[in-house]
């Protein structure tokens, strides 16, 4: 699925809105969970799941190829945990 039919779901779900309004709606949806992602805070959507920044740390890695040992530098990963509801949907 992609930002587009996101966009056509809440225009047909919702109603009253304009198509570019839709569009406008789920970009500042979109935008406000990112700045939280950049302010390293969690996002929890009830019902659908958590979204967390992780840091991670400096490691040694190994090219498998080589054997070359090489320092993997730190960053931060996106997790998601989907909640208890989303998963009993799932696996229903």
């Amino acid at each position: 699925m992609t930002k587009q039919d996101i966009t056509n779901a809440v225009y047909e779900k919702i109603g009253g809105f304009s198509k570019k309004e839709a569009t406008i709606l789920v970009n500042e949806v979109i935008e406000v969970i990112v700045n939280s992602f950049e302010q390293q805070k969690n996002v929890k959507i009830s019902g659908f799941g958590t979204f967390s920044v992780q840091n991670k740390k400096a490691r040694i890695g190994r090219n498998p190829k080589t054997g070359k040992q090489t320092t993997i530098k730190p960053r931060n990963i996106l997790s998601f945990k989907a909640s208890r509801i989303l998963r009993n949907l799932l696996n229903d």
